[in-house]
């Protein structure tokens, strides 16, 4: 095994004394290897551990979303529910654009599905963002933009200048750029909220797009 800056490059010499390259992992694959394998808050979460997340260092775009539901449980898949398909139609992307980890990197607040209350979703596991995030964000260098889908991800990155409620802190996007853009989560539950607030559509999407755009076409 050889050390190159941050990339292990894996093999062994050859009895000729050549170099037989097997693989190379970065610092991120580790770091993402540790994570797909972290079983910290199994005792708490009712379909078992299965952290679900896309990263890579080429990403210029973030999304930080809650905690999987139950079918992005199953599949392994982000945003694989109609969640996810309200969310590609805003940002006006395809799947195949939005699985590309080289362009957007998918890092919810939870990484494993939390378990159902009385009015939907368990909030993600409080253990996860503390033990993780920092060390993601460090190997995430390129970053330009952090979607903050619902509340959880809006106080972990806004802290005290999130506004007192979702909707005034969406609304209020302007405040938190060019590094973020804050957004209601795209559940169809969410939907008296859209019909309630028109002007989310009419004004942060276009936005929304205007920003996006950019990152996943260079």
């Amino acid at each position: 095994m050889a050390i190159l800056g941050r990339i292990t490059v894996v093999g062994a010499f050859l009895a000729d004394g050549r170099w037989q390259y097997h693989a190379a992992m970065t610092d991120l694959d580790r770091l993402l290897a540790d994570i797909r394998a972290c079983s910290h808050c199994a005792p708490q979460l009712p379909l078992g551990p299965r952290p679900v997340l896309i990263a890579d260092a080429r990403a210029r775009l973030l999304i930080v979303g809650q905690a999987p539901g139950t079918r992005v449980h199953a599949t392994g898949i982000p945003w694989n529910d109609p969640s996810g398909d309200r969310l590609r139609q805003w940002l006006d992307v395809d799947r195949d654009t939005f699985y590309d980890a080289s362009r957007i990197a998918i890092v919810p607040m939870g990484f494993c599905y939390p378990g159902r209350g009385k009015s939907g979703d368990l909030p993600p596991r409080p253990e996860c963002a503390p033990r993780w995030r920092a060390p993601l964000h460090a190997l995430l260098p390129r970053i330009e933009l952090t979607l903050l889908i619902g509340q959880y991800a809006q106080a972990w990155y806004l802290g005290r200048t999130m506004r007192p409620t979702l909707t005034e802190t969406v609304a209020d996007w302007a405040r938190y750029g060019p590094d973020f853009l804050p957004l209601p989560h795209p559940s169809p539950r969410n939907q008296l909220w859209l019909r309630r607030n028109p002007w989310f559509e009419a004004e942060v999407v276009p936005e929304l797009r205007r920003r996006v755009g950019p990152l996943l076409t260079r």
